[in-house]
C-alpha cells in the first residue's frame, strides 16, 4: 500500500469502497472530502477523531471541507433551535476546528440551501428514496425511528445530507460510524440518479465513560451524558476527576480508556506517554499502542495509572483550543450563554 493510501486509511474503521479510493487517489491530483457537523454545543473527545482523519486527508492533498450544518442543527432540535444559537455554534466551531485542523475550509449549511438547485436535488434524493430508508437513517441524528412521527422535518434531514455531498461536489464523505446509513444513502441515490459516488470513510466512535462503551451507536460518548464525556474545554483536573470513574475493565473489548489511546491519542501525539509520579517509578513509554494494551491487559500497568497517564495526555491535546478560547474568549461564551 503506498504512503498516501494507508495515510488515507490508517486507524479507519470502514472505507466503501477501497478500490474506488484507488481509483480516486491515481486520477486526481487534490481530491475533495468533507465532514459535517451540526452546531450542538461544547465538543468533546469523540469529536476529535474524526477531525485527526481530516488532518491525514489534508497531508494526502485533498482539500478539506467542515460542512458547519446549522439548517440540520435546526431541524435536530439544537441549541433550542433557535437561531442566534445556532449561529454561535457555528462561530465556535469554526473557531476551534481552525485550531485543531489548520489547512481545512469552511461552508454553512446556509450557504448550501441558496444554491440554485438544492431543494431540487433533496426532492429527487427522496424520491429515489423509501420511507422506510429516511426512517432507518434517522439514527443519524442521534434519533429512534419513531421522533419522526412528532416532526415532518426530521425525514428531510438524511435527503439534505446525500445532498450536500453532491452540492459541495466532493469525492469522499467523512464521518463517524454512526453517519453510515446517510452515506450509503447517498451512494444509492447516486446510482440512481446517475451521480458521481463518494467513497465514503468512517472513524472508530469513542465509548462512553460510564460503559459498556462497545464501539457501537447507542454506547458513543454524548454530551447527553455529562459524566461520561471529556468536553476540550475540561481542564487537566476535571479530566483526572472524570477518568478517575470510568470503566476500565482488564479486557479490550468495551474498554472506553482504550478506546481512546488507540483512536484519538496515540494518532494525535505520535507518541504513549503515561506520566507518572517519581514516587510511583516516574512516567512510563511504550513504542506502540499495541504495547500499552499488552501492559495494562497484563497487570503490570495499573488501571489509576493508565486512567491519570490519559488524562494528562488528553489535556496536552486539547490545550491549544483552550488556549485559543481565552486568548479570544468571544464565539465560547456566547456559546455557554446560549446553552444556558
Amino acid at each position: 500500500m503506498d504512503a498516501g493510501k494507508s495515510r488515507v486509511l490508517r486507524g479507519v474503521a470502514e472505507c466503501v469502497t477501497e478500490e474506488e479510493l484507488d481509483n480516486l487517489l491515481s486520477s486526481k491530483k487534490n481530491p475533495r472530502a468533507y465532514i459535517g457537523f451540526e452546531p450542538s454545543g461544547l465538543l468533546h473527545a469523540g469529536s476529535l477523531v474524526p477531525m485527526l482523519k481530516c488532518r491525514d486527508l489534508v497531508e494526502s492533498g485533498f482539500e478539506v471541507i467542515i460542512l458547519l450544518a446549522d439548517w440540520h442543527g435546526y431541524i435536530n432540535d439544537k441549541l433550542g433551535g433557535n437561531w442566534d444559537n445556532l449561529k454561535a455554534g457555528v462561530d465556535y466551531q469554526r473557531q476551534m476546528f481552525s485550531v485543531f485542523c489548520p489547512g481545512v475550509n469552511f461552508r454553512t449549511a446556509s450557504e448550501l440551501v441558496e444554491q440554485e438547485g438544492y431543494w431540487e436535488m433533496v426532492l429527487r434524493v427522496s424520491k429515489a428514496s423509501s420511507l422506510k430508508r429516511m426512517r432507518r437513517a434517522l439514527s443519524i441524528m442521534g434519533r429512534d425511528e419513531k421522533d419522526g412521527d412528532r416532526d415532518m422535518s426530521k425525514f428531510f434531514y438524511p435527503a439534505m445530507q446525500a445532498t450536500d455531498i453532491y452540492a459541495l461536489d466532493v469525492d469522499l464523505a467523512l464521518g463517524g460510524l454512526d453517519q453510515r446509513h446517510a452515506h450509503m444513502l447517498a451512494r444509492d441515490a447516486a446510482d440512481k440518479l446517475k451521480l458521481p459516488k463518494p467513497v465514503a470513510l468512517h472513524t472508530p466512535l469513542l465509548g462512553s465513560l460510564s460503559g459498556p462503551g462497545r464501539m457501537d451507536t447507542d454506547a458513543k460518548m454524548s454530551k447527553s451524558n455529562p459524566s461520561g464525556t471529556l468536553l476540550v474545554h475540561d481542564n487537566k483536573k476535571v479530566l483526572t476527576k472524570k477518568l478517575s470513574k470510568a470503566y476500565c475493565p482488564l479486557e479490550r473489548e468495551g474498554n472506553p480508556v482504550l478506546d481512546i489511546w488507540q483512536h484519538l491519542l496515540e494518532p494525535a501525539l505520535g507518541k504513549i506517554v503515561i506520566e507518572r509520579p517519581e514516587k510511583f517509578g516516574g512516567n512510563l513509554e511504550f513504542n506502540s499502542y499495541s504495547d500499552l494494551e499488552e501492559s495494562y491487559l497484563s497487570g503490570s500497568l495499573h488501571p489509576l495509572d493508565l486512567k491519570n497517564g490519559t488524562a494528562a495526555a488528553l489535556f496536552q491535546v486539547v490545550k491549544p483550543m483552550q488556549d485559543a478560547c481565552e486568548q479570544n474568549s468571544e464565539y465560547y461564551d456566547t456559546l455557554v450563554s446560549a446553552m444556558n
